[in-house]
């Protein structure tokens, strides 16, 4: 397990982000700079927190997400809608790099904190912009979320078992994809600001980096109509390709895109024979005989432990994979070895794990700084940066502003 560690050694330090999102795919393209060492302000509305502070499991009232999600920020409150907390808002702007926003599109306008007026006071700022469906057409109004993008992007129609209905993963898959889209499209606008000195607008719909994802089904539709059909575990590519029971109860996925692995995983199996078959020398041609192919490997794998059928398919070379859940994989020696889970202090669970950046840098890696910091925590100190004095702040708090 990793500790973080010195966040001025960050490839991102120096850099400004205001988080202004709730939920989750703009907090955590927020979360994704803060790692690599960009200073992010958390924008909350003074009564009304992100609602992701209360979504999923809690431990003794203390939300875990909240405490990944909210990671590596500084949080303050500020009332956008009134006019003290659109000077806070204007302030924090023309000191930053980055705004992260996704509420209903025109609601900044409406507020007088469109990118015309955060740009006349910082020209050089980056305004990444996520919604459900864009800023732009007849849904742009349309509340957004990660379900209605899994359910339009055609995620949901191509998974799921054939018999069944279409299926929508249990967590912020389309969400979590949009995030990292925004954190590359922020980045690819701060570098083209180095060229031209001016900022951008960065126009993220949440429906289209899932669909970008999904391969080549507007393509095959265009040029074949078809789509393509839910297989469940299977691919409609390639076979033998699942997952099988072992004997402990355990689960393993198979994979065989390559055909070299396809003749391993036969061979150690104890069915060479089958690689005599005109039709295994294609994968899409051994995907239309998934039966034999699944009872000649399920068969082999239901007589072994999950342990034994790892080290048999090493030995052989050939492609297996432990279904995982999270004990498995804090306890995995491949993830200690990247340094995939972190340990960090929390002021109120005391030492806790998470998942750390997605990635690694020789030079600047990411770090955790801190984890989820409590509502407001920051907003005195935020306010005296921007040259706020405590007559001001007692006024806008007295205002409701903050």
């Amino acid at each position: 397990m990793t500790v973080s560690r010195d966040p001025s050694a960050g490839a991102l330090a120096g850099l400004r982000v205001v988080d202004a999102s709730t939920l989750f795919a703009g907090p955590m393209a927020a979360m994704h700079l803060g790692d690599m060492g960009a200073d992010v302000v958390k924008v909350e509305h003074p009564a009304r927190p992100d609602p992701s502070r209360t979504h999923g499991a809690a431990k003794d009232g203390v939300n875990l997400w909240w405490k990944t999600l909210g990671r590596n920020k500084r949080t303050i409150t500020a009332n956008l809608g009134s006019p003290g907390g659109r000077e806070v808002f204007l302030a924090l702007a023309e000191r930053s790099d980055v705004v992260i926003e996704n509420f209903r599109p025109g609601t900044l306008e409406r507020w007088g904190l469109g990118y015309d007026e955060l740009a006349e006071r910082n020209p050089g700022l980056v305004l990444a912009r996520v919604s459900g469906f864009g800023q732009v057409g007849p849904y742009r109004t349309r509340p957004g979320f990660g379900t209605l993008a899994e359910a339009m992007s055609g995620f949901a129609a191509m998974t799921g078992e054939p018999d069944g209905p279409p299926t929508l993963p249990p967590f912020g898959l389309a969400d979590g994809v949009a995030s990292l889209a925004t954190a590359f499209a922020v980045m690819v606008a701060l570098s083209t600001r180095e060229r031209t000195g001016r900022g951008q607008v960065v126009d993220t719909a949440i429906v289209e980096p899932i669909l970008a994802m999904l391969g080549p089904q507007i393509t095959r539709w265009d040029q074949l109509r078809t789509v393509q059909p839910r297989t469940g575990n299977r691919s409609a590519n390639n076979a033998p390709r699942n997952t099988y029971r072992t004997r402990d109860g355990q689960w393993v996925a198979v994979s065989t895109s390559a055909q070299s692995i396809a003749e391993r995983v036969v061979r150690l199996v104890g069915r060479p024979d089958l690689i005599d078959e005109p039709w295994f020398a294609r994968g899409a041609d051994r995907a239309r005989h998934a039966d034999e192919l699944d009872d000649a490997v399920g068969g082999w794998i239901a007589e072994r432990t999950r342990d034994e059928v790892v080290a048999a398919f090493e030995e052989a070379q050939a492609a297996v994979a432990p279904i995982y859940d999270a004990q498995d994989i804090v306890d995995d020696p491949q993830f200690r070895a990247l340094g995939t889970i972190h340990e960090i202090d929390d002021p109120e669970l005391g030492p806790l794990l998470m998942q750390g950046p997605v990635f690694r840098l020789s030079g600047n890696d990411g770090v955790i700084r801190h984890t989820g910091r409590a509502h407001g925590a920051d907003t005195d100190a935020v306010l005296d940066e921007l040259g706020f004095d405590a007559d001001r702040v007692a006024a806008l708090r007295a205002e409701g502003a903050v």
